[in-house]
């Protein structure tokens, strides 16, 4: 698309019409915006299908109550906050690129933004935290690790969570709505002190992400050298059924290891590239919009990274569906004992 058919296809007006100070309204049109805001629509309905099925799933069923799954009950919330609210304001902002709700309204929605980003990445975290004493010590697993206790550090991470996003939009004069600065009268926008940038780097990337990286390193380390052993006790047995049972373990080990890993660096990595190499970052840039959009789309992927995979999802799943869910005995369904 050259310039004269870009200009063709934004229509320059004003959000504010009776405002003198009022910002430039840019309305985006043509085949090509229609393809990019069904495609994006795509994406929120599948995110906020996916997780509303999660949190059903294990709300719901009362055999599913177990401490990893309500890691990814929270971690489904997280990601329900950014399809519900975040990834459709920023559709409609890209379709008009006026914010008409005012100060406090855009005050409200960075902080839910910057939230469930936050809560996403501890949530991630924990479940990486969460294999490893599975994997290392599974004999004492379920005295460590209980849904009690497990509670106890989901709310624990969503308090640091908002403490730090508090914080973080308080000190980037973002969190009050007499701080808000804008050039003119109709927009909401982010902009990131250069300060702040190394600070949010090491603690929204840089720390979760040698957290993960690292125990899902020794994760895999351990499954191999658990498959090992296996294969030695297995020696009596077959060759088929030995060769069986180490490849499952090593390809469910990697499989885990390389899409988690994988799809984490792959959405966040460009975003903190270029935090460093700016020195101030505009949420009104194209750059920030694709990054963000990179970052949101992650929260799509999350159920089918740790709820997809998971047999006992795919089983809940169905019986949702199906319209099942309302019978009075559904909440003791059995039948997850062979998918747990």
């Amino acid at each position: 698309m050259n310039i004269t058919e870009y200009h063709q296809n934004m229509t320059v007006e004003y959000c504010f019409l009776d405002n003198n100070s009022s910002c430039r309204k840019e309305v985006r049109t043509g085949l090509g915006n229609i393809i990019l805001f069904i495609f994006l629509s795509c994406i929120i309905i599948c995110n906020v299908f996916l997780n509303l099925l999660v949190i059903f799933s294990i709300s719901h069923f009362k055999q599913l109550h177990t401490p990893t799954n309500l890691l990814i009950l929270s971690l489904a919330v997280a990601d329900l906050l950014m399809g519900l609210v975040v990834m459709p304001v920023n559709t409609m902002q890209l379709r008009d690129s006026c914010w008409y709700p005012g100060k406090m309204a855009c005050t409200l929605f960075l902080i839910i933004n910057s939230i469930s980003m936050s809560a996403s990445l501890c949530n991630m975290v924990f479940i990486a935290v969460d294999r490893y004493i599975a994997i290392s010590d599974p004999l004492l697993y379920s005295i460590k690790v209980t849904v009690c206790k497990m509670s106890l550090f989901i709310i624990l991470g969503w308090s640091c969570s908002l403490l730090y996003v508090l914080i973080y939009l308080y000190f980037n004069d973002h969190l009050l709505p007499s701080q808000i600065m804008s050039r003119c009268h109709g927009e909401c926008i982010l902009i990131i002190k250069s300060s702040w940038v190394i600070i949010d780097l090491v603690i929204s990337f840089l720390c979760p992400c040698s957290v993960i990286v690292i125990l899902y390193s020794i994760i895999f380390t351990l499954a191999r050298r658990q498959a090992k052993a296996v294969r030695s006790i297995l020696n009596a047995t077959s060759n088929r059924h030995r060769d069986k049972v180490s490849k499952s373990s090593n390809s469910k080990a990697g499989k885990t290891l390389g899409i988690v890993v994988c799809v984490y660096l792959a959405t966040w990595i460009p975003f903190c590239l270029c935090s460093l190499s700016v020195q101030n970052i505009t949420s009104l840039s194209l750059v920030w919009t694709v990054l963000a959009w990179l970052i949101s789309i992650n929260s799509s992927v999350n159920p089918l990274i740790y709820a997809i995979f998971y047999p006992w999802f795919r089983a809940s799943a169905k019986y949702i569906v199906t319209c099942r869910l309302f019978n009075l005995s559904s909440s003791t369904f059995h039948s997850f004992s062979k998918h747990i």
